[in-house]
């Protein structure tokens, strides 16, 4: 007697076609992120305001600097005083000023908590 083994195939897939749709995927969100929310911080809660406006396009050069309700305040992910804020803002204006931006293309932006103290910046 003559025994016959089949052989069995191995089922391949072609991924071509979901690589693709990984990539779209990754172009799109890409293109749909939103940079600018990394200035901000959570436990900012701003005040509710109506004359309020977004700027019509966003700034070439910000500045942000986030007012928190104790009255520290935080720039570039760091929390400072306003005694110890003079330093790294200063080091930021050197820079611009060393990439040839003019003082009048800064744009900076406070972003106050709604229950904040106000302080007088120097």
């Amino acid at each position: 007697m003559k025994r016959t083994t089949s052989k069995l195939r191995s089922a391949e897939w072609d991924m071509t076609s979901m690589i693709d749709v990984v990539f779209l995927l990754i172009a799109f969100f890409t293109l749909v992120i939103n940079f600018t929310a990394a200035d901000q911080n959570e436990r900012i809660k701003l005040p509710v305001s109506e004359t309020a406006q977004p700027p019509e396009q966003p700034p070439t050069e910000p500045l942000t600097l986030n007012l928190l309700p104790g009255g520290n305040i935080i720039y570039n992910g760091n929390e400072y005083t306003l005694e110890t804020l003079r330093e790294p803002v200063e080091f930021q204006l050197r820079v611009l000023k060393y990439m040839k931006v003019l003082p009048e293309q800064i744009t900076v932006i406070i972003r106050a908590d709604a229950v904040s103290k106000s302080i007088r910046l120097p």
